[in-house]
């Protein structure tokens, strides 16, 4: 009788696996919408986040605890909260997505909010950096960063480092409003002086009238902050303030290593803060932009949008993989917070108290190694 136990029980192993695999296959795939902007001036911004999600897709496979996963796109096409709006309620009505993510845009995602706050909807924000977004929605988590985080640091660091005055050039929207408010904060703190300011339209693209304001007060230095900050740079470079030894400051996007190419070697010595740069030491990250150049190219490099669209997802998979692939919005939340992960741009966590990022923050300087412009990490400054 032992006998017959013992020789049944591989049987039934294989039995109960195959019956496991077959109700896995049968329930419907766990599917993701992610909201970005994908047309437009800012086209860029919705590529860089897919790029980064779909990567770790590829890296990972499209399964976990059985659930397929599926990533639905949405456009919301720049900074149109009507549009993102639109977008969530069609993801969520008729795609019937289990999470979203994404958003570009702090507007976009404040109009979104009070949505996913009704339908229950866990979300992911891999970009929209207005602080205190989380407190929007109690299903708002963020992978991406603050302006507050990244200028803060900044604002110590430029008066403590040869920019004694500056002046501030700033697009004239809430994250910019924000990020100079902490930058000039923490900057005349540390015995820094502001010596003149304008807030430019999101959607500029000539920088010469302002630039010569920047001449007009003579500084030291020009904290710039836009979206598309390439012209402005060129228009810096082109009236001389460079090579009169004005150093220019950014956070966020600034000089991201796009924008470092497509300036050459005027984005030589740009000085920002952010937290990710494609030179950033680390085992994950020299793995990661492997990766990415093999799925993608080399050019453009990932930046720290990529990144967050990449950690976005790895926050999603770790969430479902803690509830064994049953997602309930609550659960889901909760599963969120104190999450650890190694990023390509050093540890992350999701603060348990705010669903916000704990990460570190790094000030960089633009050098060209081994024939590339790269944004080398000069200061960290960690949690």
């Amino acid at each position: 009788m032992h006998w017959i136990i013992r020789a049944a029980a591989p049987a039934f192993a294989a039995w109960a696996l195959a019956t496991g695999i077959a109700r896995a296959a049968d329930q419907p795939p766990i599917k993701i919408g992610l909201i970005g902007t994908f047309s437009g001036l800012f086209a860029d911004q919705g590529e860089r986040m897919r790029n980064g999600a779909e990567l770790y897709m590829r890296q990972h496979g499209d399964m976990v605890k059985g659930r397929k996963i599926v990533l639905v796109i949405r456009d919301d096409t720049g900074s149109d909260p009507e549009a993102a709006k639109r977008a969530a309620l069609e993801l969520i009505n008729r795609e019937k997505v289990d999470f979203l993510t994404g958003f570009s845009f702090t507007a976009n995602a404040i109009a979104v909010a009070p949505i996913v706050t009704e339908l229950k909807m866990p979300t992911v924000l891999m970009n929209a950096a207005g602080t205190g977004l989380p407190a929007r929605s109690p299903y708002y988590v963020r992978v991406s960063f603050t302006q507050q985080q990244i200028a803060s640091p900044l604002g110590t660091w430029a008066a403590q480092n040869g920019a004694k005055t500056i002046y501030l050039a700033i697009a004239d929207f809430g994250p910019g409003i924000e990020l100079e408010k902490a930058f000039v904060k923490t900057y005349e703190a540390a015995g820094g002086q502001v010596v003149g300011s304008v807030h430019m339209p999101l959607n500029s693209v000539e920088f010469a009238p302002y630039v010569q304001r920047v001449i007009d007060a003579k500084p030291e230095s020009v904290l710039l902050f836009h979206g598309e900050p390439t012209n402005f740079v060129k228009e810096f470079v082109q009236f001389g303030l460079k090579k009169s030894g004005v150093k220019l400051i950014g956070g966020t996007e600034i000089v991201d290593d796009t924008v470092a190419e497509r300036l050459g070697d005027d984005a030589l010595g740009i000085l920002s803060a952010q937290i990710y740069s494609v030179s950033h030491k680390s085992a994950l990250n020299q793995s990661f932009v492997a990766d990415f150049a093999r799925e993608f190219g080399r050019h453009p490099e990932p930046n720290f949008m990529t990144v967050a669209g990449y950690d976005g997802m790895a926050a999603i998979y770790a969430v479902i993989a803690r509830l064994d692939g049953a997602i309930d919005p609550d659960k889901a939340m909760e599963a969120f917070k104190g999450l650890k992960l190694e990023s390509p741009r050093g540890p992350i966590e999701i603060d348990a108290a705010t669903r916000d990022i704990i990460q570190s923050v790094y000030i960089r300087t633009v050098e060209r190694v081994d024939g590339e412009l790269v944004n080398t990490e000069i200061k960290e400054f960690p949690r």
